[in-house]
């Protein structure tokens, strides 16, 4: 975690963040005293947000109106990540789930998936941590998910670029810790939030006790980067899931795998 500048220095930036583990992250760490700059696609959502933080904390709040599927949005971010007040932490947590087989999907609907969950991710990380390390200062936490050690939800594409993220921040992690820059995967299990509505999931076919609340998603997760973990598994269910979808044989991961979100029915083969 970035220690070098007082608490009244410190700046965020967060994307996908007027909703779910985004909007908690800034409520949580403009509690903590930090500035922020907050990225989401609606406009109106942002501001009401921003206005909101500063209100109840005294924080400067900036925000940037993209969408991170497009080039244009991207390259909107990532002017603001290296130039203007230094960033010190990103929040990489914009993100989707198609709530359709691959087999009935669309390109268009798998390639912004991919813009989204892989390519920004991809991007703005690069262009964060470049200037971090020559300050030898920062940190970037890339939202992932639980999801990506397996094949939990067959047919979906959602948990490849997952894994995708997991691994590309434990690789990015292990490159730039020496040059004072940590990079770490946040792996959450599935979160009460606004994500799965989005997407169209029903969530109620999931049992009520592998719930997590945000709050405690994030709490979690700013604790493991204080630690300088280079991958963070928030609540001791999902890291006791996460060790069995590592460590038990194939067949028996394939076995137990419920989220049926990706499967194409009998009646549609």
């Amino acid at each position: 975690m970035p220690s070098d500048q007082s608490t009244t220095e410190r700046r965020a930036l967060i994307t996908g963040a007027t909703a779910g583990i985004g909007a908690e992250f800034a409520r949580q760490l403009a509690a903590e005293g930090w500035h922020l700059v907050l990225v989401a696609r609606d406009a109106a959502r942002l501001g009401a947000s921003a206005a909101e933080l500063t209100s109840q904390h005294g924080r400067e709040v900036e925000t940037i109106s993209a969408d991170l599927s497009t080039d244009d949005g991207c390259a909107e971010v990532e002017r603001r990540l290296t130039t203007g007040s230094p960033v010190e932490l990103l929040v990489n947590n914009a993100g989707i789930s198609l709530n359709t087989p691959f087999l009935r999907s669309s390109p268009e609907d798998e390639a912004r998936l991919l813009r989204l969950n892989v390519h920004a991710v991809m991007r703005l990380t690069l262009a964060a941590v470049q200037p971090m390390t020559e300050r030898r200062s920062g940190a970037v936490i890339n939202v992932s998910s639980v999801s990506g050690f397996g094949p939990v939800m067959p047919g979906s594409t959602y948990p490849a670029s997952k894994a995708w993220v997991t691994s590309f921040s434990e690789s990015v992690g292990l490159s730039v810790r020496a040059l004072g820059v940590q990079v770490m995967a946040l792996c959450p299990g599935y979160t009460r939030t606004e994500f799965h509505d989005r997407a169209g999931i029903d969530r109620s076919k999931t049992p009520a006790w592998m719930w997590l609340r945000a709050e405690d998603v994030v709490a979690e997760s700013l604790r493991d980067l204080r630690k300088g973990k280079l991958i963070s598994v928030p609540v001791w269910k999902y890291k006791l899931l996460v060790a069995a979808m590592r460590h038990a044989p194939r067949r028996l991961v394939e076995a137990f795998s419920q989220d049926t979100r990706g499967q194409v029915g009998r009646a549609e083969q």
